[in-house]
């Protein structure tokens, strides 16, 4: 059945060829997209609009005697194309029947409301643009093959209803993120991929070869090191917003390779990084909402700043029931949680059960602020408290989207926290290096500065109402296809 038709879509190749026109067609000055040519319909049925030329994909068609109405979609929505024997020469009747689903089209015509109210374009003139020889999926509408269509991402945009729209949208909230930054005089910075030690983070990063220099290199795990380099350099409000490379997991939140934004402002703290975040995720939501009421499933959220924060300390003991501080009972509940506690630091446990007992409860958008210090090895101390960190963590959902410091300057202390963090690591780790030249960097004198890194695709999917990662990055990392899984690996060895 499929060679059939697929051998029927080329025969309509030849009969275009045969017609004297392109099929893949040529360049197509002087279009409008459907929305706007939506916006020029008249309110009343039946009275000729403008004139209008437009460019997209014919989805879907339909005959009434001697009219011929098709579906037809640009990536700025969908409008209906009605043909009228009477209305066309002769060889524009014929193209008709070499036309398939899927194939490009432009489209002269008048802009008219039918008997029905439906804003159509009364066609006029057709132009081939490109001829689809690929067969449409199967029901289109209802194409719900989720492995094929992120393999073939291109399906996904076409044919299924607000897929290309969702990330139309990332493309606004990334434009609105740049926005706000600029209005309060950021600068934008691009920094190493590649980089001699993996640092800024705890993750396991992807190593490299690099032959010339016979040297092993990593890809990025965070933007920060380098960003605090160009702080000491002068560049007082710097941001970068690129991909980042972590050698972990595949879930609804994470994707080994995604994008993230890191700010850094000098003469600021983690309060300004508030302020700045709210200021951020806001404007974001304007861009793409007429309201700060979002739907989440059958729920909603409210981003309607400002938004409260809370201690890390006082929700730990308001959900596990103890004193962060009580290492006994903390190792007590670890225990019970199924938490490794043997020759670990009871910072890391706190945080390990704060994980598990706190963190779904965290509808937000919520901040949580002072961390345990010795947590956050690049964060400034609170004055008077040196086991606490000025550190927040933005949960929207019981999802972390942001986490902000005041950043430490103080070289000698940055230096005894990398020593203290590289006890016990394994080689493969990050940090597992001493970064000398970030901390010869910091000798010369970084000012007192505010930091915030914000995970984009999380904050595409919270603004998008997405369950999944996968669903707000265009081509998200995907088993080679046949490629047996780890367990299926496992049981053939």
């Amino acid at each position: 059945m499929a060679d059939r038709l697929e051998k029927a879509r080329l025969e309509k190749l030849e009969k275009i060829e045969q017609l004297g026109l392109d099929p893949w067609g040529q360049r197509f000055d002087g279009h409008i997209s459907v929305a706007e040519a939506r916006e020029k319909c008249p309110e009343e049925s039946g009275v000729a609009g403008e004139v209008v030329r437009i460019a997209g994909r014919l989805m879907s068609r339909r005959k009434a005697g001697k009219l011929r109405f098709f579906d037809f979609k640009d990536w700025s929505g969908r409008i209906q194309l009605l043909f009228s024997r009477g209305d066309l020469a002769p060889e524009t009747w014929e193209l008709l029947s070499a036309l398939d689903l899927g194939d490009l089209v432009g489209i002269d015509g008048k802009m008219k409301r039918t008997d029905s109210g439906e804003v159509s374009v009364f066609v006029t003139g057709v132009t081939v643009l490109c001829k689809s020889l690929a067969l449409p999926p199967e029901k289109f509408h209802g194409a719900k093959d989720t492995e094929m269509l992120l393999r073939q991402r291109y399906i996904d945009l076409i044919y299924n209803e607000g897929v290309l729209e969702k990330m139309l949208k990332r493309t606004k909230i990334i434009r609105s993120i740049r926005d706000t930054l600029r209005g309060n005089k950021f600068v934008e910075a691009e920094t190493p991929v590649l980089h001699a030690i993996a640092g800024g983070a705890a993750a396991r990063p992807f190593t490299t070869h690099h032959n010339a220099l016979d040297i092993q290199l990593y890809l990025r795990i965070a933007l920060e090191l380098h960003l605090k380099r160009l702080m000491v350099g002068g560049i007082e409000r710097v941001y970068e917003m690129g991909r980042v490379f972590r050698n972990e997991g595949v879930d609804a939140t994470h994707n080994p390779e995604f994008t993230m934004i890191e700010i850094y402002q000098a003469y600021g703290d983690y309060e300004s990084m508030m302020e700045l975040t709210e200021q951020i995720v806001c404007n974001a939501i304007r861009e793409i909402s007429d309201t700060m009421v979002l739907p989440w499933g059958e729920d909603k959220i409210d981003f309607t700043a400002p938004w409260p924060r809370k201690k890390y300390g006082d929700l730990f003991k308001e959900h596990a029931g103890v004193e962060m501080s009580d290492t006994a009972a903390v190792a007590e509940i670890a225990r019970s949680l199924g938490i490794e506690v043997e020759g670990r630091h009871p910072d890391v446990i706190v945080n390990n059960v704060f994980e598990e007992k706190v963190e779904d409860s965290l509808v937000g958008p919520v901040f949580v602020i002072d961390y345990p210090a010795s947590i956050c090895p690049l964060t400034k101390r609170k004055t008077g408290q040196p086991e606490i960190a000025e550190r927040f963590e933005l949960f929207i959902k019981g999802m972390e989207l942001a986490n902000a410091y005041t950043e430490l300057n103080d070289p000698r202390l940055q230096e005894e926290l990398f020593r203290t963090q590289l006890d016990g690591l394994n080689d493969e780790d990050s940090m597992a290096k001493m970064d000398t030249e970030f901390i010869q960097a910091l000798k010369v004198g970084m000012p007192p500065a505010g930091g915030l890194g914000i995970g984009i695709d999380r904050l595409v999917m919270l603004l998008t109402d997405s369950r999944s990662i996968r669903e707000v990055i265009y081509f998200p990392l995907l088993r080679p296809e046949g490629a047996p899984t780890k367990e299926e690996k496992a049981t053939t060895e």
